[in-house]
């Protein structure tokens, strides 16, 4: 033992300082992944009655003491509004990505030309939009390769979301991806999953209310469903997830996932502003003789929290008294309201997009320049679903065409493509004139150079030698031909002096 372990154990001993017994924690999670699938589905549709209905109805879910959960005293009922930003956060961060989908690029022309066929026939762009947006919504999913020669003639792409797929690993690795769809047969609901393995297609039915397996005749247009075997080495489903989950080992993670009580907060702020300006309005303080009655019964209207809200005060009998109606208009802090807005608005939105891409004015905020720099957030938020698509696209694009090598009874190929995307938020052109027009004219950057950078992918490569070209001639810049070695010159004796009075030599 060391001479520093010996003066460890000798303070230990001194002090007697006991070890910390081993805990165990029992902590229980409030929503299962299937629970908080719902509920990331229902923050993105945004009604604020189905947002009222799920969180009063959670077992024991946060007691009533979130916003959504809380439940109003009787005659003191306040309107519950939803700003909506969930769904506008995933359906802007869908849109800038599907915007800027450029092209699939293909190394052969006959690649190429069959997976437009195939893209076109399947509308690929549009299940694309929808697979960036459950991903984002519920954290991952899966494409589904089928064949149906009774609907089209190439393969089938469907794309389902987590709520309805669920994966199979060995040993860290995708071994099955099971689908699920829900049927009903005779007021019966009834569950078909489709086992997707290497090598295999397993379809099985099971019946809701017991989770007993039936047969696949119960349901008529399932009946002609049969197991499929194929190669091996081939699995006709490509999973694809956003980030990894800290809860659930092997499923991805929804954006609203530590958002959650950050949207409560932001709706609860609104919702409480807008009450403010409705209790605020101006209070009517009427007599009893000058209260508004029904001309037909002569009964007093009550007072509606909406637009009659008015406070009954007794009559004035004293001598010379004057009933008047008295009207006063409270006082509402805008500015607290205001300001709690902001922060709630700023914890959604942080991490995931910037203010300004929401069409939100910065101006507005408390820190313009602060917020300008949060545009950045949506370049990083964007770059991560890109690269995504980008490793993952062109291995589903190669399962495509192994089902389509396969189904014709050849054997597959290396299908080798790329995923294009154009640049998002480009400086304007006339920023990128002034820019690089200060590199011309100091001398380091070429015309060519120049060109490129200004045009891009814009205009094809003819057309930017053309214009090089006519920016040389007008600056009056002369191409020289290279230097080059004369070898049609007059023949030579290589012994002949040439000068007189010299012996030529001899050879």
């Amino acid at each position: 033992m060391r001479l520093m372990d010996k003066m460890r154990d000798g303070i230990r001993h001194f002090l007697r300082i006991q070890d910390a017994p081993k805990q165990t924690f029992n902590i229980r999670e409030l929503l299962n992944y299937d629970g908080n699938c719902v509920k990331n589905l229902i923050w993105y549709r945004g009604d604020s009655y189905e947002l009222t209905q799920f969180y009063q109805n959670i077992p024991g879910g946060s007691d009533g003491v979130k916003f959504w959960a809380a439940r109003s005293t009787v005659g003191r009922e306040i309107r519950k509004i939803h700003t909506g930003l969930p769904g506008i956060i995933v359906d802007r961060l869908t849109d800038i990505v599907i915007n800027d989908f450029s092209q699939i690029s293909f190394s052969k022309d006959s690649d190429k030309r069959e997976w437009n066929e195939i893209s076109k026939d399947n509308n690929f762009k549009g299940i694309l939009k929808k697979a960036v947006s459950k991903m984002l919504i519920l954290g991952d999913g899966a494409f589904k390769i089928s064949l149906d020669e009774s609907i089209s003639k190439y393969p089938i792409i469907e794309f389902y979301g987590s709520d309805k797929v669920d994966f199979v690993y060995n040993r860290g690795r995708i071994q099955e991806v099971v689908f699920t769809t829900e049927y009903e047969q005779n007021q019966v609901m009834y569950v078909l999953k489709e086992h997707y393995g290497y090598g295999y297609i397993k379809y099985k039915l099971y019946r809701a209310t017991d989770n007993m397996e039936v047969p696949l005749g119960i349901i008529p247009v399932l009946s002609n469903l049969v197991d499929v075997g194929f190669d091996s080495s081939l699995i006709m489903a490509h999973p694809i997830k956003f980030g990894e989950n800290p809860k659930w080992e092997g499923r991805g993670q929804s954006i609203f996932d530590k958002k959650t009580d950050d949207f409560d907060a932001l709706d609860e702020a609104w919702s409480q502003w807008m009450d403010a300006l409705r209790k605020g309005r101006s209070k009517e303080w009427i007599p009893e003789s000058l209260l508004p009655r029904d001309p037909e019964s002569g009964a007093i209207i009550k007072p509606n929290a909406f637009d009659n809200s008015y406070i009954k005060r007794g009559d004035d009998l004293s001598e010379n008294a004057q009933n008047k109606i008295e009207v006063t208009q409270p006082t509402i802090p805008h500015d607290s309201y205001l300001a709690t807005y902001i922060t709630a608005l700023d914890l959604c939105l942080q991490g995931l997009i910037s203010p300004s891409t929401l069409g939100i004015d910065v101006k507005k905020l408390d820190n313009a320049d602060a917020q300008r720099e949060k545009e950045k957030t949506t370049l990083y938020t964007r770059g991560n679903i890109v690269d995504i698509l980008q490793d993952q696209i062109p291995l589903f694009i190669q399962k495509v065409f192994n089902v389509v090598s396969i189904s014709q009874n050849n054997v597959p190929t290396e299908v080798k493509c790329t995923i294009d995307f154009s640049e998002y938020a480009n400086p304007s052109f006339e920023s990128q004139v002034e820019t690089v027009g200060k590199a011309k004219t100091q001398g380091i950057m070429s015309v060519e150079a120049s060109v490129d950078e200004l045009y891009g992918d814009t205009k094809d490569e003819e057309w930017k030698k053309e214009e090089v070209a006519r920016l040389k001639a007008e600056q009056g810049i002369a191409e020289e031909e290279e230097p080059a070695l004369n070898l049609e010159g007059e023949n030579t004796d290589e012994g002949d002096s040439g000068e007189k009075g010299l012996p030529d030599v001899e050879e």
